[in-house]
């Protein structure tokens, strides 16, 4: 029986996280164009400009992830949105990976990211990816395009042709190491 290869969780890093999207939750920086505001009752500034295709508008989702399984059998893709997550209420395990030029997963260029609460990850179009939980379920905030949740609500719960996303079963992959 083939053994399932290993996948380390990382940090989440803005340079490591680059080629699959970009890391939320950086430091406020005051000192560029950015729009940017830091006052001792209060900060904010623009950590990013989410893209959902056109047309499109921009969906917030809550999602309670409870999968604590350490094996990765599939992966989903959304096609023409970012997609956006942010842990609320525990730290999850996010695992990501590049398309083929043909739009299949790029198996070489899986990694799983480990997101604190309050960080997240926005990914580009065309990024395959998986979440799971350590501890406990992980209540997450989410953007993304409604067309996209429509069409993969429609595709899970009656097997419709997914025509936004897709999903696929990829070889055996285990997830190591701790958050």
């Amino acid at each position: 029986m083939p053994t399932a290869r290993s996948i380390p969780i990382e940090p989440l890093d803005a340079a490591c996280c680059e080629p699959y999207g970009w890391m939320l939750g950086k430091p406020v920086r005051a000192d560029g164009d950015t729009p940017a505001f830091v006052s001792p009752a209060s900060d904010f500034w623009r950590e990013h400009l989410f893209d959902t295709g056109s047309p499109g508008e921009t969906e917030i989702l809550w999602v309670v992830y409870r999968n604590r399984d350490e094996s990765i059998a599939s992966l989903e893709v959304h096609r023409l949105t970012q997609q956006a997550i942010v842990p609320l209420s525990a730290p999850v395990v996010h695992l990501v990976a590049a398309s083929t030029e043909d739009g299949e997963p790029d198996l070489d260029t899986l990694r799983a990211f480990a997101i604190p609460v309050g960080m997240g990850l926005c990914m580009r179009p065309n990024i395959w990816h998986a979440t799971r939980v350590r501890d406990r379920e992980a209540t997450c905030l989410m953007l993304t395009r409604p067309s996209t949740t429509r069409d993969l609500v429609v595709h899970l719960k009656t097997g419709a042709p997914a025509r936004e996303s897709a999903i696929r079963t990829i070889g055996a992959r285990r997830i190591e190491g701790s958050q």
